[in-house]
Parts: C-alpha cells; structure tokens; sequence
C-alpha cells in the first residue's frame, strides 16, 4: 500500500486543481469562438467535449512523452526517432533523424528482443520454409509443426500436463476468462490486476469481486462473504468461483503473496488463476516464475496464463493447465477458432529462447541471463532507494516504478532523461490512479553494469533537479554525493 506524504499529496491535487480550472477557461472560450464565427457542425460529435477533457487539456500537453517510435531492436540501447510539434495542438511530426538512447523501458527481461547467436538464425530459417504468416486461424491451416512443438515446450517448460498458445498476449487474458466462467460464476480479482484481466471479467457476464491488492486476509474475507451470500436475490451456490492474480504486477513490481493465495483458495475451494506475463521467464532460479521462485507446486494453480513478449522476445501468450482444460478451451475460445495463428518465426523464436534458458543449445547462457538479470535488477533498485527515490516493488523484481505523484514531473522526468540519451516510459492516468504517476524502469540482462551506472547517474541528476528524491538519503550515498560536489 502507498501512502502518500501529505505535502505531496496537497501540492498534486493543487496542480491538478489548476490545470483543470485553466482547461474549463479554455473550453469556455472556445465555445464562445465558435458561436462568434457561426461555424454550424453537420454531424453530431462523436466524442463529446467533456469525455475527452483529460486527453485535449492534460494529456496533449505532454504527449511528446508517450509513444516514442524507435528504429531499432529494442536491446539496452537503441535508436529514438526524434519528433517535433508546429501547431498548439502539439501535433508531433516524425523526423529521418534518430538519437542513441540508454532503453530502461523495453520487456527485454533475458535479452532476446535483440539479435541471439541461436534464435536469430532459427527464426530466419523458419521464415523461409513457412512464410511470415500462415494467414488462417489455427482450426483451417494456422497450425503448424511449429506450433505444436512450442505447445508441448511450454507446458513441459511451466510444469503443466498441456498448453495452448495464441497470436495477442492481450486477447488471451480478455478471450480466455469469458470462456471459462460466466453467467452464475463468481470473479474475484486483485484490485491491481491488468486491464486485460478486467476487460475479459467484464465480458464475461459473471458477477465481480475485487479484494485489496496482495492481500490474502482480505481475499479470505471477500470468498468468505461471497459463499455465504450466493447469488443475488436467490442465494443459490455459485457455479464457478475463480480468483485471479498476477504473478508480477507490471505497475508496482511487485511479487504475488503466491503461496498465501493458494491457501486460501484451497480452504474454500476456489479456482486460481495465475497470470505470469512479467514473472514467466524473467523470475525463477531456471526462468520458470513465479511458482518456482516461492515454492509454490504447479499442480496447485488451476489455470497458468504468460505472455511471450517480455522475456522470450516474440508476440502471443499462452494458457496451460489440464489436457482437459486446454482441449475445452481449443473447441471453444474465439481466439483460437478465429483470430489468426501465431506467426512461424515467432513461434521458432519462442521455442529457441526456452531451449537457451533450459540449456538445450549446448550452453550456459540461459543460466547467465537468469543471474545477471537478477544481479541487475537488485543493484538497480538497492542504488536507487540509497539515493532518496521511493521505489516500489520486490527484490528479483525486473519491475521498478519511482513514484514521480506531482503532474509537472511526469514531462520533466522524462524529458529531463531524454536530453541525457535515457529513455525512460512515465506512466499517469488513467494506467494509474490519478495521485500515483509514476516513471516504470524495466531492467535487462543485456544491460551491463556501465549502462546501469549511466542510467542511475542521469536519473539521480534530473530526481535532484525537478525534486523527486521523497526519501531520506542513506548517509554514506549522501557522503559520496557530498565528496564529488566538493570535487
């Protein structure tokens, strides 16, 4: 839980105050301008003027910050597209010149985004004997070989008797969950989860519960309730109860209280759900999450949801469980009936990364990336909490949100690195509450320590200059900090 200090808090709501004031003014008048110069609208307006308020008067303003195009692999360091803006609308336009940037924003948890001595030629190789798209759904003509190989892999991989993979890590969340449960069931979801785990509880016509985020006691509360209650109005028993958690929080970096959860699902007989988009691969003494990091047992959770854009560096997710569970979810799930297949390179990509990680290309440089990732992450954050950053999250953690809160700071943070060649993703409303804004880091294995030390350098530079340093220094940083000042 954050709690935010309470000066903090006042001056963020104060500049959110005045910016919406300043932006009602300008509305105002721009209502006024438009019936001086009696220019009549033909239409109807498809989004009216105060449900894209947010977007026109705050996000606009600093959209230069957002949707950076790059030119590059997105390795530890690659080329930022530069953009600048001619009008008052801040309409960005895209220029041939390219800067060379720090990238502390990229999923490229093991490194496999970039060019790999083993996947690279693989995946090249694929590309040639299978075309880049098989241009069905996987029911006519879109599986391939490939794709029954890295089905096999990654149930193997997760410790699950099957799996099935789909072409969009975002739809396996949004279609899966609606398959599963509906009418009559009950979802009981952390209150952090995905936007994708929301969309797919929300489509799926069952009644939802949230419970405080990673907070076991409270979920026990909420099943506890939820069981004895029933179904509104008759009170009948539910048809389905499943809970349905992250195993790494993508906006606080935070590992799931895994092994209390499933506790609690056992006593009361509930189904998990686990989605490991951010722990699969990148966490685990041999990359295989979150279960394997906490000890928890793979038979335990009901149904195991990952990505393959993080740390294997391909497109497409996966859900594995039971044979009986995948084989239902093949004859029924939509994304798997009619949206296309995975791509064939992309699938060889995901099947060259998992054989690197498990050792089967005749090296160590799975079990290397696993370390240095690890190593990379817990210096990263120990140096950033010595320098004064509130920085939330665990260790192992790839995941490092530093809490920037006040609105002002979003722009000047991530500019202010820019102007240093660091790329860094700041991340506001609504993707977070309105007072949490906060700038993500995202730590690789390709990021060696020189890179880690220039990104902490710039970062400590600009935290001192807009003010973001929340807490108090350790001494011995202050007195390193000091001593180069005097110097």
């Amino acid at each position: 839980m954050i709690t935010i200090p309470y000066v903090t808090a006042l001056t963020t709501l104060f500049s959110y105050g005045l910016l919406f004031v300043f932006g009602q003014f300008r509305d105002l008048f721009r209502k006024l301008w438009r019936r001086i110069s009696s220019k009549k609208e033909l239409y109807a307006p498809i989004v009216l003027e105060n449900e894209d308020f947010y977007t026109r008067r705050l996000y606009l303003r600093i959209q230069d910050c957002f949707g950076r195009p790059i030119s590059s692999a997105p390795d530890s360091w690659f080329d930022l597209v530069e953009r600048y803006s001619t009008d008052c609308n801040k309409t960005l336009i895209r220029t041939s010149k390219t800067r060379r940037c720090l990238n502390l924003g990229s999923y490229n948890y093991l490194g496999f985004a970039s060019s790999d001595e083993y996947c690279t030629p693989r995946a090249i190789e694929s590309l040639k004997r299978y075309s880049p798209s098989t241009c069905s759904n996987r029911v006519d003509a879109g599986t391939t070989n490939l794709h029954t190989e890295v089905e096999e892999l990654v149930a193997s991989f997760v410790g699950k008797p099957s799996a099935v993979v789909f072409g969009m890590g975002y739809a396996t969340n949004s279609a899966i969950i609606p398959v599963l449960i509906g009418k009559g069931g009950l979802i009981i979801s952390d209150s952090l989860n995905h936007s994708s785990i929301v969309n797919g509880a929300r489509g799926s016509g069952a009644t939802i519960r949230v419970f405080r985020h990673n907070t076991p006691l409270h979920l026990e509360e909420v099943l506890r309730e939820a069981i004895a209650e029933g179904l509104p109005r008759t009170h009948r028993p539910w048809k389905k109860i499943i809970v349905i958690v992250e195993g790494i929080y993508s906006m606080e970096g935070e590992l799931c209280q895994l092994p209390e959860i499933v506790a609690v699902c056992k006593k009361y007989k509930a189904y998990i759900y686990l989605d490991e988009a951010h722990s699969i691969g990148a966490v685990g003494k041999s990359g295989r999450g979150v279960c394997e990091l906490l000890g928890v047992d793979p038979a335990d959770i009901d149904v195991m949801m990952g990505t393959f854009t993080k740390s294997f560096g391909s497109c497409g997710g996966y859900i594995a469980g039971s044979k009986e569970l995948i084989q239902y979810l093949k004859y029924t799930c939509p994304a798997h009936l009619y949206a296309t297949s995975m791509s064939p390179p992309a699938v060889q990509q995901v099947i060259s990364a998992i054989k690197v990680i498990l050792g089967e290309d005749g090296s160590n440089r799975g079990a290397q990336k696993l370390v240095r990732v690890r190593e990379n992450s817990n210096f990263f954050r120990s140096e950033l909490k010595k320098m004064g950053f509130e920085v939330l999250g665990d260790n192992d953690s790839p995941v490092m949100p530093i809490m920037l809160y006040n609105p002002a700071k979003i722009p000047a943070f991530s500019r202010g690195c820019l102007e240093e060649d660091v790329a860094v993703v700041t991340v506001a409303f609504p993707a977070t509450p309105l007072l949490l804004a906060r700038a993500r880091i995202c730590i690789s294995a390709s990021h060696t320590r020189e890179d880690l030390i220039r990104g902490l350098e710039v970062i400590s530079q600009i935290g001192d200059l807009i003010g973001i340093k929340y807490l108090p220094m350790e001494p011995e940083k202050q007195h390193l900090e000091d001593r180069e000042k005097l110097e």
